[in-house]
């Protein structure tokens, strides 16, 4: 079930940009506090989906749905004080923000459907 899914491709891959971020803002910009709440909520999602897809119960699925897209919205937040802040630039902001993006919109839908079911 979890072999070419979407969802887990896609926020494993966000996670391994985050952990990349967080290198950056440490030994680029010697930021530390945003640096690792980025890393826990960013890689925090991907974590949540996987435990999602393995979840014994349908509440358990969506449960961990939920706190997977609360992640993501923490994500969305620190993003957004990183590059108005100066953290970091438009053009690398850009890129991570719209996955950031994208995984929110599939993680609502997921949760949509789940709760209709």
């Amino acid at each position: 079930m979890v072999k070419n899914n979407v969802i887990v491709e896609k926020t494993k891959n966000f996670a391994l940009r985050i952990i990349k971020l967080n290198r950056y803002l440490r030994e680029e910009k010697n930021e530390y506090v945003l640096a690792k709440q980025i890393l826990k909520s960013g890689t925090s999602i991907g974590a949540n989906v996987k435990e999602a897809v393995r979840g014994q119960t349908k509440p358990d699925f969506y449960a961990k749905m939920n706190v997977a897209l609360k992640e993501a919205s923490e994500t969305e937040y620190w993003l957004e004080l990183l590059v108005g802040s100066g953290y970091i630039e438009e053009t690398h902001y850009a890129g991570i923000y719209e996955d950031c993006q994208e995984i929110i919109k599939l993680l609502v839908s997921i949760t949509k459907s789940q709760k209709n079911e």
